[in-house]
């Protein structure tokens, strides 16, 4: 195990000590993070979705911004623009909150269309084009859009073709009894999510450092006994009776290579068929479409990706 390694590990339990009862989704944002794609994180308000993105860019000391999307936002409150000044009689680049290492895009549902394809553009070509100049973004640049799955009046969902640009999504369910009464217990001792400052958090890694991890998790080896597996698993998926829509080309390549980061993380250098089990989930939920009449049924899309990964033989 590499010292990068460990010290990921380690930046996953100091998260795990503040967003208290959610392992295995804090693997997973690692795993994205190492990965280099952009997160839906979905969740009901309250669950600490906003806690959980500023405690890791913090440890990471990413420079970090965040944005409050509702319906009047506009593309140029996102990206940036020039500005007339006065005094020196030129224009004056006013950059947005796009120019950053983590950005958090609250309520990505609640902004119009064409605001969201001003930030999903930067996310495909980092970069931003303003009055015809091709403005780049930080090497890190992270995307992390949430959803509260609860009320749709007055939103516009993400259509399919921009759902696929982002790497994983992620469900924040409530933590268990045991999990909530240390986050009670936690607030009973000082700590407060809005004042992290307080928490007195120690950075863990750099940004070098988790890019320094970006390149390292290409050298893991994958078999062609896996790069078939895998690939069996992404035509099941296009051909299965209740799904109108299987997993893309560009899906499968992200599934290599998070089942890649999944094996790195976990100390090894070569993927395993659990290692690709273990990410499909949060890879898939968002890129399957499942058929009018199965969700009528009220057939649940990670149900689907059991019986997919059930159906497909494991490679020995």
């Amino acid at each position: 195990m590499s010292t990068t390694n460990s010290v990921l590990i380690q930046l996953g339990k100091q998260i795990n000590q503040i967003v208290v009862g959610q392992s295995p989704i804090i693997k997973q944002l690692l795993i994205a993070l190492l990965s280099g794609g952009h997160v839906i994180l979905e969740g009901v308000p309250g669950t600490g979705k906003t806690l959980l993105v500023k405690v890791l860019a913090q440890l990471i000391q990413a420079d970090f911004r965040r944005v409050q999307l509702t319906p009047d936002v506009l593309p140029s409150d996102i990206t940036g623009t020039n500005i007339f000044d006065l005094n020196t009689r030129n224009f004056l680049l006013k950059k947005g909150p796009v120019f950053t290492e983590v950005l958090l895009a609250d309520e990505i549902n609640r902004t119009p269309p064409k605001t969201q394809a001003a930030l999903l553009e930067a996310m495909e070509e980092m970069q931003v084009t303003l009055d015809g100049e091709s403005l780049p973004l930080p090497d890190l640049f992270w995307v992390i859009a949430t959803q509260n799955p609860l009320e749709f009046e007055g939103t516009y969902p993400l259509p399919e073709a921009q759902l696929d640009r982002f790497l994983f999504k992620l469900v924040l369910d409530y933590p268990d009894q045991a999990a909530e009464k240390q986050m009670l217990l936690n607030r009973q001792a000082g700590f407060a999510a809005r004042r992290l400052d307080i928490a007195k958090l120690k950075p863990i890694m750099t940004v070098d450092e988790i890019l320094q991890a970006r390149q390292a998790i290409k050298q893991v080896q994958v078999s062609e006994a896996i790069v078939d597996y895998l690939l069996a698993l992404v035509r099941k998926t296009r051909e299965y009776p209740d799904l109108a829509l299987g997993a893309s080309p560009r899906s499968a390549g992200a599934w290599l290579q998070t089942s890649q980061a999944s094996a790195w993380l976990s100390g090894r250098d070569f993927v395993t068929p659990d290692d690709v089990k273990a990410v499909a989930s949060p890879l898939l939920r968002h890129r399957l479409l499942l058929k009018p009449e199965a969700m009528l049924d009220g057939l649940q899309i990670d149900a689907v990706i059991s019986a997919v990964i059930g159906q497909v033989p494991v490679p020995r």
